[in-house]
């Protein structure tokens, strides 16, 4: 299932990221897809704005991966937000503790989950943000399994 939405502006695309967010729980993986400027990090501000993360949430691209502590609905969640755009090689992923990242108690965002195609869990949600500079984004949102469809509905 696909479910299109355009975004006109950097906010349109926080408060998207802020919707999807509401609907986030632990052990969800996110794959964010688009290229460069976007509006990845921004989506995932937005997820961080639904967390209630405290401070600035920025792009990790030289530390490769962020941990912030955040809460939805009641419940203590870390947010994983990860950047593999500088990973040459799907083994690094592994090296990084990538899939560490991976539990109940974390919500995982990835930019550039590409390079670890393969060791993404089956049931993920991917968010490809189409277009860059002042044009509008189409942000598609594309479910695996119909579980992501029906929480996807009610956003």
């Amino acid at each position: 299932m696909d479910y299109r939405v355009t975004s006109a502006t950097v906010e349109k695309t926080r408060e998207l990221g802020r919707n999807l967010g509401e609907c986030l729980r632990g052990g969800d993986v996110v794959a964010l897809i688009g290229d460069l400027g976007a509006g990845k990090t921004a989506f995932a501000q937005g997820v961080g704005e639904a967390f209630s993360v405290k401070g600035p949430m920025t792009s990790p691209t030289f530390t490769l991966i962020h941990e912030y502590s955040g809460r939805i609905k009641g419940t203590e969640v870390s947010l994983v937000h990860m950047d593999l755009y500088r990973l040459k090689h799907p083994e690094e992923a592994e090296v990084i503790g990538v899939e560490d990242s991976f539990r109940e108690d974390a919500v995982c965002l990835i930019e550039w989950p590409e390079i670890i195609e393969d060791s993404l869990p089956e049931d993920r949600l991917i968010v490809e943000i189409l277009g860059s500079g002042e044009q509008p984004r189409e942000i598609i949102f594309r479910a695996v399994d119909r579980a992501w469809e029906q929480r996807l509905k009610h956003q």
